[in-house]
């Protein structure tokens, strides 16, 4: 990893600086990392493997949007897991048993998945709706605040879901020091999960 030895502002500068020195020399660069930031930074494509395998090869956005299995949502950005069974699939969209949630939840299917399969449900922190107060009905469940935490752009909010620890990004679009924008330990709030925003991920 040639930029692991770098601070943290030189090496963000140095992956813009290697990518800009790409496009102008117009070759091929393979570059081998572990930071999944740096890879989706740099890429025009990226490989994520496993015990010398291929697990999915494609873009950034389709490597972060749409990851192929549990394997490459896990290695490529964070993400909220879930385990069920599918109960029903049409299109793309599936219908997955969540015996955790005790509920059903509708996602797309990033894989082939048929009616009795075993799958994950990936949700990423960011993509997860907080609201005050029940919206939609679908894919909407009550928690608890655990652990509020500020950090400037965002802040990291984790859940108890019945039970399940789940973890929402929040972006701080407002700049405020009232402490009511934010979120309290405690605090009551209902969890939505917009269809597209759920990925059914097919065992690896």
């Amino acid at each position: 990893e040639p930029l692991g030895a770098l601070d943290l502002k030189l090496r963000k500068e140095m992956q813009l600086e290697l990518k800009a020195l790409q496009q102008q020399l117009g070759i091929t660069f393979i570059y081998v990392t572990h930071d999944q930031e740096e890879a989706l930074t740099m890429s025009d494509r990226i490989a994520v493997m496993s015990k010398g395998k291929i697990m999915q090869m494609g873009t950034s956005v389709e490597v972060y949007e749409r990851p192929a299995n549990r394997f490459v949502a896990e290695f490529i950005g964070e993400s909220n897991f879930l385990e069920g069974k599918v109960k029903s699939v049409k299109g793309d969209q599936a219908v997955v048993d969540v015996p955790a949630w005790g509920e059903e939840l509708i996602g797309i299917a990033t894989g082939k998945v048929k009616a009795g399969d075993d799958v994950s449900v990936s949700i990423r922190p960011e993509k997860v709706r907080l609201t005050d107060k029940q919206g939609i009905k679908e894919n909407s469940l009550e928690a608890v605040v655990t652990t509020s935490t500020y950090i400037g752009s965002d802040t990291h909010v984790y859940l108890d879901v019945r039970g399940q620890r789940f973890k929402v990004w929040e972006q701080n679009r407002i700049s405020t020091l009232d402490p009511r924008a934010y979120y309290a330990n405690g605090q009551k709030v209902w969890v939505t999960l917009l269809s597209e925003n759920t990925l059914i991920l097919p065992k690896a």
